[in-house]
């Protein structure tokens, strides 16, 4: 087991893990939650995907971890209050998404990655991320994930507190964030898994199962047995030990992944 390697692409700060054998391979990005794990460290250490022979980059998400403003969540919690669809949630993943074009490419340039296509894999708002990536842009990709995401952002608005005050504006925001909507666009690019926890919100868990009867043979479902929307304890900003939830989770996730690796560069896996 490789120490993992942290560092910048093009100001995203990432958390990169090497596969096991070291040298060059194929590339897996993510994005992490704003649960816990809410930072690209915490979220490699819960699913560290050490059995998968590939780099796996963990990218920061916005105001997360090293981009913390002041070294707490006080910034992001009043951006929720202020107003947590045009704030909050679009924003975020508006600028992720913007963010991967140049931070891959510095990737590319800082690490031994094969120049292939690349893998995906987003939790919960950085599923959003991943989403948007498979349907809005032209980025090679072998195979996709996603983990308790954000798959209609209305959903993950109905968990705020109160009714939200749709407007023009904003309804155009959360429709665009619409990616059962998006479903023919993202089986088009790539094979996506759908992880699912048993206890996440109820919402969130009917968009999972209508994302994956949308993409049809281009989409599995994978139902976590006990396993609520976070991935890790609280606080969830620095790495922690792998709950068993976690486990299963990354378990299903090296499963996908090694079944879709482009080109047949698949290594014998090592476990750490």
């Amino acid at each position: 087991m490789h120490s993992p390697i942290t560092g910048t692409a093009a100001g995203v700060p990432f958390t990169a893990l090497p596969p096991a054998g070291g040298g060059s391979a194929p590339l897996l990005v993510t994005w992490h939650m704003l649960d816990a794990p809410r930072s690209d460290a915490a979220f490699a250490a819960a699913l560290p995907m050490y059995d998968l022979p590939v780099w796996r980059v963990h990218l920061g998400m916005p105001m997360c971890g090293a981009r913390m403003v002041d070294g707490g969540v006080d910034a992001v919690l009043e951006l929720i209050r202020e107003d947590v669809l045009m704030s909050y949630l679009e924003p975020f993943v508006r600028q992720a998404a913007e963010e991967f074009p140049p931070a891959l490419a510095s990737i590319r340039l800082q690490l031994p990655v094969d120049e292939g296509p690349i893998g995906v894999l987003g939790g919960s708002l950085g599923g959003a991320v991943a989403l948007r990536v498979l349907a809005g842009t032209d980025t090679p990709v072998f195979a996709g994930a996603v983990v308790n995401a954000a798959i209609r952002m209305r959903s993950v608005v109905d968990l705020f507190p109160g009714d939200y005050p749709y407007d023009a504006a904003s309804e155009q925001a959360v429709d665009a964030l619409d990616f059962v909507a998006d479903a023919d666009a993202i089986a088009a690019r790539a094979p996506l898994l759908v992880v699912s926890g048993e206890l996440d919100h109820p919402g969130l868990r009917a968009d999972a199962s209508n994302l994956v009867r949308a993409l049809g043979k281009h989409s599995e479902l994978l139902t976590i047995p006990d396993l609520a929307h976070p991935l890790a304890e609280e606080p969830g900003i620095e790495p922690a030990p792998q709950l068993p939830q976690a486990r299963a989770v990354d378990a299903g996730l090296v499963e996908w992944f090694r079944r879709h690796l482009a080109g047949g560069r698949q290594r014998r896996p090592t476990t750490p």
